[in-house]
């Protein structure tokens, strides 16, 4: 290879390296801040699942609300949908509302999901991950408690299925509706 050919492919490569390093950089210093326990849960007006409108948490004000990510390929997330449902129907009537944002998924595989599991609470779809990016998802399963004021109260990463989270769970709802 002809050596001024060579000092351009080389040139080239060190280009692309600082642009990746620079990318990187730019992605770490403009992630979206973590959301905090007692911060104000963040915002979002999604289009509903079935299709009929869009759905504002801001909407809600006033009620507790229970806000869960999830997605049709997660395994956790099928487990826990039976607990989500049941604690639900428990605890409607005492204006607590669940809402589930499914996450960057096929919606009528979300469809299907819901139907298969029985979920009755009102779905949102986060098509392409900006809700979660706001709330810092690290994966899915994951459920956020919100208070009547719209602060946080609660985040539990992982399904809520297991009897230990189940019981924290419970807290978390009991102190918001408190609040």
């Amino acid at each position: 290879m002809p050596k001024p050919l060579k000092l351009g492919a080389q040139a080239v490569a060190v280009a692309g390296l600082a642009g990746l390093f620079a990318l990187l950089i730019w992605k770490i210093t403009h992630r979206p801040r973590p959301v905090k326990v007692g911060a104000a849960a963040p915002a979002f007006d999604l289009q509903r699942l079935d299709g009929n409108g869009r759905l504002a948490l801001a909407s809600w004000n006033g009620h507790v609300r229970v806000v869960n990510f999830w997605a049709t390929w997660c395994g956790p997330c099928k487990s826990e949908s039976p607990a989500l449902q049941r604690l639900w129907e428990q605890y409607r009537t005492r204006g607590v509302v669940f809402i589930g944002v499914d996450s960057t998924d096929v919606a009528s595989d979300a469809r299907r999901f819901v139907r298969k599991h029985g979920l009755t609470y009102p779905m949102v779809r986060d098509r392409d991950g900006s809700v979660g990016n706001l709330y810092d998802l690290t994966g899915v399963p994951e459920t956020f408690v919100v208070d009547r004021h719209g602060r946080l109260v609660e985040h539990f990463a992982g399904p809520i299925d297991l009897r230990d989270n189940d019981r924290a769970f419970k807290r978390a709802v009991d102190r918001a509706l408190q609040s």
